[in-house]
């Protein structure tokens, strides 16, 4: 068991240990926020066929030899099932946007350039090239255009339907077993009692997992009993792909996940070179992958994004910085920020957009108990080991995306 690592070999560490992730076959329209398990090979050009971007006449362009042309109307090219039509000079196609172009047409008058009258038109715009679109011009007929590992958005459905793909495949979803631990602990809307606080760091995980493309199973809260806990991990372990836990990591005495990981589990690593997060631990219970999260919600949720959701999306296929839930950016520091010794600094922060620039404030304390500072802000400041940030300082920062 390694102590005291980075966040890069705690990612690293992590993805020695993989879930055993099936793959499964799903309809397109259900395939939103799915991970594609394996590449797509276009079935068919597109576009098939040449075809007008406009509404309005297909044209030989060497006809228009001043401002006003007047032209042989033709017939009328519609978008279906037709067969594309023939002109030759001297004479222009009525065509609708879509519509195959007619064999001899190389270019678009737009309809507002048009009078008809009778079987002529007269037109008074110039011809446009540019308003056809060409064959096999976006893709060709087993063109690779969708990756495996890649998450399905709204755009990369209708580009797989437009492929010709009625159903995928797709990785199957990984069930994630959420414990939280204390004697402290109560479900929202029970009845507190003296010392007792609402279990909230479930609810907020919970959440993550499934942005991250997985079925979270929250477990109701476990008593600070090695028993109880023991029986809780067996439980998740035969139920679900890997298990979070939340509190009980640190060194207390009755910090019972580490204790029993320590006695009865496969510790891979514990605590991080981080702040806020610094006491996590990782390793495997009855081979299933653990990660043990902190209790303080803040730490919880920091721990998750730096640390288990680029282990999620590794096992997804997408690589550990292919993440659902935000993006590493540069921001301008308005306000100055403290770093931390020896451990990489992640301040809540909140970036917005100034003048085509990053600009990054705070607004709330720092308390790593505070929830209400990841509600206030938007993005972790990624500050080196050591380092303090003054005002007007360029940095790092994970802008997440809920």
């Amino acid at each position: 068991m390694e102590k005291g690592v980075s966040v890069e070999r705690a990612v690293e560490l992590a993805c020695n240990s993989v879930m055993n992730l099936k793959i499964e076959t799903v309809v397109l329209s259900k395939s939103y926020g799915r991970t594609l398990a394996e590449s797509l090979n276009s079935k068919v050009d597109d576009p098939r066929f040449d075809n007008s971007a406009m509404d309005g006449w297909a044209v030989c362009s060497s006809d228009f030899l001043s401002e006003i042309t007047i032209l042989k109307i033709v017939g009328t090219s519609k978008a279906g099932k037709s067969q594309p039509l023939k002109i030759r000079a001297g004479q222009a196609c009525q065509i609708m946007t879509g519509a195959p172009m007619p064999v001899g047409a190389d270019a678009i008058v737009v309809v507002e350039n048009s009078q008809v009258k009778e079987d002529t038109v007269t037109l008074t715009g110039p011809p446009n090239k540019n308003y056809i679109r060409k064959k096999s011009e976006n893709l060709s007929l087993g063109e690779e255009a969708l990756f495996a590992g890649m998450r399905m958005t709204a755009a990369s459905i209708s580009l797989a339907a437009t492929m010709g793909f009625a159903e995928i495949k797709v990785v199957k979803k990984p069930k994630i077993a959420i414990i939280s631990t204390g004697d402290e602990l109560v479900s929202p809307g029970d009845e507190l009692s003296p010392g007792e606080i609402y279990e909230s760091n479930s609810f907020g995980i919970a959440a993550l997992i499934e942005k991250m493309g997985g079925t979270a199973i929250r477990f109701n809260p476990v008593t600070d009993t090695i028993d109880s806990l023991r029986s809780a991990l067996n439980t998740a372990a035969s139920e679900c792909d890997a298990i979070l836990t939340s509190g009980g990591v640190s060194m207390g005495e009755w910090d019972f996940v580490r204790k029993l990981m320590e006695e009865e589990g496969d510790m891979k690593f514990w605590r991080v070179q981080m702040r806020p997060g610094g006491p996590p631990l990782f390793g495997e219970w009855n081979e299933v992958p653990i990660f043990g999260l902190p209790g303080n919600p803040v730490s919880s949720h920091v721990v998750f994004l730096m640390i288990v959701a680029p282990w999620i999306s590794f096992n997804l296929g997408s690589g550990v910085q292919a993440q659902a839930l935000g993006k590493y950016v540069r921001v301008k520091l308005q306000d100055p920020i403290f770093g931390a010794k020896n451990k990489i600094c992640l301040r809540r922060i909140n970036i917005t957009s100034i003048n085509n620039e990053l600009i990054a404030t705070t607004h709330t304390h720092q308390g790593s108990g505070n929830i209400h500072s990841l509600v206030a802000h938007n993005a972790l400041s990624i500050l080196p080991p050591s380092v303090d940030a003054e005002a007007g300082k360029n940095i790092d920062a994970f802008w997440w995306n809920e």
